[in-house]
């Protein structure tokens, strides 16, 4: 019985092989053919499938040897490159036969599906393909001979890793003991493998068909890589535009093994995921997303991708949570990640301006942007935002904690009022961010990111800012205890110092101990300050999206927070002195 529910089934005949076929969707709409991997059959989409069956006409099938599909006698030369083509073909003929389609696949269904996009015969028939987590033995054996041909130290390294990398290709080059493998211990096995080390959510996959389909895979592997990678084609060009989705934690295939694909993919849109190898059940909706993206622009004419900042290959269709997005630094943050292709969820407790940034949001670059109007301090509001983001947007990739709050005056004239709405937003509102989404992140298994904006009043004392510089403190010590707790479940946490920066938290601080006219004057006063020095938020962005990239711990932004950090490691007692200064207010 097929996990695929609502399937329609039918059967085609090829080369004495016969294929399962399952559809989904509307025919009349654009056919998106859905490739199985190793040791998979077709169910291994079946978290995809349904997620882009409401736009397009969805087509998967068991490869021959695969899931219902026969298998060809004898085993030995019944799995080249050649005759899945063949299969390919069938397939497409029978779904679609006036209309070219658009092929994704994963793992071995990738490795086909180049050849695929490649050969002659199919051109015309294929509209667009996406790649994950399988080469083309061509592209791969001409990546090989150019390392070994103009060997560097750092080439050779490539090869070493994607060579240690590839060890279970030499497994299954070896006689009989794949086969034994699969159909007893290691196919009872496989499931609570795939679980523990991949994270991939148990229940109705894989199905009961996985150690026949293991067995006869072995063959694809014995019938092609060898003979590829000693004669790779010449003539490997991709005729249909292209979209490589890498994920960064793939066990078995390493990121520089795509390097210099470009010459021979005119059409390239490259795409990142902080995922291991088995994307197709651990991030359906990203997929989904992308694929969607990606087909839409070349059924409208473009295959350019949407992203073009200089992040757009770390962060195309990843989802961003930005708390604070209204103004500022926030705002500039979410634009930052919108032109580089991210999905952005804008949280402010202003909702016209979390609105506003959501709509700039979509106009710069955004696939898809929602605001979300919360006070980041009220632990309940906070909850409700984190199981409607993961309900109806998907585990948060990046978490940027950055709405605060501003509050000058002595200590003594800080009321104990004063210190609870400081710390409730400053700290305590990072501490919602981190541990719900933090959460969410951990339980899925496949990394991410957290980013806490801190201040170099962090590290920085002041006589004139004592709750303020404390909540910051807390902040960065916040991030660095949860680096060292999140680092071994792949999460990376930076904490942001940035120095005078000019965005409206100086004309809206709060000063203790004077009434409201002083106020008022000692906000304009800072604001004047702040905007003289004139170092605008877009910097500060940027330095918040390079360290989630570079995975930095602690990133002092303007030249006097990088000056003061080096004073409080230095020269602390010079530090200490200068905040004795009574500032200019």
């Amino acid at each position: 019985m097929t996990v695929l529910e609502g399937a329609r089934e039918r059967r085609v005949h090829t080369g004495g092989i016969e294929l399962c076929v399952a559809e989904l969707g509307d025919p009349g709409r654009p056919t998106v053919v859905l490739v199985h991997g190793y040791p998979d059959s077709k169910e291994v989409w079946s978290e995809v499938a349904p997620r882009l069956a409401d736009r397009f006409h969805v087509v998967l099938y068991d490869v021959r040897g695969h899931g219902r599909s026969t298998a060809p006698r004898p085993l030995r030369g019944g799995f080249t490159l050649e005759k899945l083509t063949d299969d390919f073909l069938a397939v497409i003929d029978a779904v679609s036969p006036d209309r070219p389609v658009h092929v994704v696949g994963h793992d071995w269904g990738s490795v086909q599906s180049w050849e695929f996009v490649t050969v002659r015969r199919t051109e015309g028939r294929v509209a667009s393909f996406t790649s994950m987590s399988g080469p083309s033995l061509d592209h791969f054996g001409h990546w090989i001979d150019g390392r070994l041909k103009r060997p560097t130290p750092r080439r050779v390294g490539q090869l070493l890793g994607q060579g240690a990398k590839s060890w279970y290709v030499y497994l299954l080059h070896t006689p009989v003991l794949p086969e034994l493998a699969w159909r007893g211990p290691l196919g009872k096995r496989w499931p609570r493998i795939l679980e523990r080390v991949e994270k991939v959510p148990g229940g109705d996959y894989p199905t009961s068909s996985l150690p026949r389909d293991a067995a006869h895979g072995a063959w694809l592997y014995r019938d092609n890589v060898r003979a590829r990678l000693r004669r790779p084609r010449t003539d490997a060009y991709a005729h249909a535009p292209v979209q490589l989705i890498t994920p960064l934690g793939d066990a078995f295939l390493s990121e520089r093994l795509y390097d210099g694909l470009e010459q021979w993919v005119p059409r390239l849109t490259r795409r990142t995921l902080p995922a291991k190898h088995w994307i197709p059940r651990t991030r359906p909706d990203q997929l989904a997303a992308w694929i969607a993206e990606f087909v839409t622009a070349t059924e409208g004419g473009s295959s350019e991708p949407a992203a073009t900042g200089r992040y757009a290959d770390r962060f195309g269709g990843q989802l961003v949570l930005v708390t604070g997005a209204g103004s500022g630094i926030g705002r500039a943050t979410a634009f930052a990640f919108a032109e580089a292709g991210a999905r952005v969820v804008a949280v402010d407790r202003d909702a016209e301006a979390a609105a506003r940034t959501v709509e700039l949001s979509r106009l710069i670059g955004a696939p898809e942007a929602w605001a979300e109007t919360v006070d980041v301090s009220d632990e309940q509001a906070m909850e409700k935002l984190a199981d409607k983001v993961a309900a109806e947007y998907g585990v948060v990739d990046v978490l940027v904690n950055n709405a605060g709050i501003g509050l000058g005056g002595s200590f003594f004239d800080t009321t104990p009022e004063d210190w609870r709405k400081v710390l409730d937003v400053n700290l305590w509102g990072v501490i919602h961010g981190c541990r719900l989404f933090g959460r969410q992140m951990a339980e899925r298994g496949q990394g991410g990111h957290i980013v806490n904006t801190a201040s170099a009043a962090a590290y920085q004392p002041s006589r004139a800012l004592p709750a303020y510089s404390t909540s910051k403190a807390a902040v960065l010590m916040l991030s660095e205890c949860l680096r060292a707790e999140l680092a071994g479940r792949g999460i990376g946490v930076s904490a942001i110092c940035p120095g005078f920066v000019n965005t409206n938290i100086t004309s809206t601080a709060r000063f203790a101990g004077v009434d409201a006219e002083e106020e008022k004057r000692r906000q304009k006063r800072t604001a004047r300050l702040y905007g003289l020095r004139n170092y605008p938020p877009e910097k500060v962005a940027d330095a918040i999206l390079k360290a989630v990239v570079r995975n930095q711990p602690v990133v002092p932004v303007t030249p006097e927070a990088r000056g003061a950090r080096l004073m409080s490691r230095l020269t602390p007692r010079a530090l200490r002195a200068i905040a004795r200064l009574q500032p200019p207010l």
